[in-house]
């Protein structure tokens, strides 16, 4: 077999054998294929597509190059969630907790933000202490007795995607739904779970900027998931503007907070509550999805969610002070208002304007490398509909560098939108596919 024959037969539009893409994928993981040959490749598949069945084997392949999580000795449907990233977006770290204090065994493998979208990693870090590297018989022992784990992806779990992911980012071929959702599931499937939610935003804050869009993904992924025997289901979910009012790693973890104690910004609540509904289907605790949902405002309201915030904290050698008490967060001294130079309504919050300027006040990462400054952040104080006088407080900014503030307004100014009509808001969540 020679790869110069499947670039070939790709570049001619044909259908790709499951041998001839894990021939694809061992070679190039192994260093026997050249860039320029997995390029070539890429393009091909960029320009003419894959089918279902070659996109579950591109997926499968991926899965099988590196380490696979185990969890067959653990009872119980084993769950997981992704969230295709967005400004403002906690979920993860709501859901997690929420799912497991009505029974669920949650496994989660989280990564790092870069540019304008914040990692749940990286929020998890703003609690002193917390360990996000957790060995593999913790990590089974934490989802068989506690029900939950969020960690991150050890080095050897799905190579491939890394190799190929970065040349993707290199030679224009990002934007491709089947190798998008191959990257995606294979490392959800990697991780063990047996079901699995999928968070599929659109908007500008997201990585796909239509609904349409979205959809082609979310079906793509859901495809994956039944075809290699995961149960899986995705919702459709608008980001225009950024969910909730905290963005930044320690003001996104009060929030996180308040939220579990059955209070918080209503949009993050109402999604958390739809995802968690769905999480609990999937995991047979609950198959009635209204009465799933009954569920989990009952546990956000007796507080067992929060409790299991603060188990999960305490488990992976976090101080749980912050949890009883969300003021003991560090949060950057500096702050400055930014204030509204018209009157009228905020018409539009576009959620990647909101999100650079938080990484501009010091909250996100340019390069890989880049240090946070955990405690900097937005706080918003005016969303989609709210009327402004000029002069009124639009958010404030928080950072430990003054220099900061002047370039981060600046985004964030372009960021609102105001003007005389009041605009009409639609629901957070689109559609659900199974």
């Amino acid at each position: 077999m020679r790869l110069y024959d499947i670039i070939a037969k790709k570049r001619d539009k044909k259908e790709l054998s499951k041998e001839e893409i894990e021939f694809f994928i061992e070679k190039y993981t192994n260093g026997e294929v050249p860039d320029y040959q997995a390029s070539a490749l890429l393009m091909a598949i960029y320009l003419n597509g894959f089918t279902k069945e070659e996109t579950a084997n591109l997926t499968m392949a991926m899965v099988n190059s590196g380490d696979v999580v185990d969890l067959s000795m653990i009872e119980g449907v084993k769950l997981d969630k992704h969230s295709t990233g967005g400004v403002g977006d906690k979920t993860s770290l709501i859901l997690v907790p929420m799912v497991a204090a009505a029974g669920g065994k949650v496994a989660k493998l989280s990564g790092r933000g870069l540019g304008h979208t914040g990692g749940t990693l990286d929020k998890l870090e703003s609690i002193p202490g917390f360990n996000i590297s957790v060995e593999e018989d913790k990590f089974i022992d934490m989802v068989k007795n506690a029900g939950l784990v969020i960690a991150g992806q050890t080095q050897n779990l799905v190579p491939a995607d890394k190799k190929i992911y970065a040349l993707r980012d290199v030679t224009a071929t990002v934007d491709s739904i089947p190798l998008i959702a191959a990257s995606i599931m294979s490392k959800k499937i990697a991780s063990g779970s047996d079901a699995i939610v999928l968070d599929v935003k659109y908007g500008e804050g997201a990585f796909m900027k239509t609904a349409e869009d979205a959809e082609k993904l979310a079906t793509a992924m859901v495809n994956i998931g039944k075809s290699v025997g995961r149960n899986t289901s995705a919702a459709i979910t608008l980001n225009g503007e950024p969910l909730g009012y905290a963005i930044g790693n320690a003001l996104e973890l009060k929030e996180v907070i308040e939220v579990l104690k059955g209070e918080g910004p209503e949009d993050l609540r109402e999604l958390c509550l739809q995802l968690g509904a769905q999480m609990l289907r999937l995991g047979n605790i609950e198959t009635d999805i209204e009465k799933g949902r009954a569920k989990l405002e009952a546990i956000l309201k007796d507080g067992s969610a929060l409790a299991k915030l603060r188990e999960l904290v305490v488990l992976q050698g976090g101080d749980p002070k912050v949890i009883d008490d969300s003021e003991l967060f560090t949060i950057s001294p500096l702050t400055h208002e930014v204030k509204a130079t018209k009157e009228g309504y905020v018409y539009e919050l576009n959620a990647e304007g909101v999100g650079v300027s938080s990484l501009l006040t010091g909250a996100g990462r340019h390069t890989k490398d880049d240090e946070l400054d955990y405690g900097a952040g937005i706080i918003l104080k005016k969303k989609m509909g709210d009327y402004v006088k000029v002069g009124d407080v639009l958010a404030t900014l928080y950072s430990s560098d003054e220099a900061k503030f002047e370039k981060a307004e600046e985004e964030l100014q372009k960021a609102y939108s105001i003007q005389p009509q009041k605009p009409e808001k639609s629901s957070i969540i689109h559609k659900i596919i199974r």
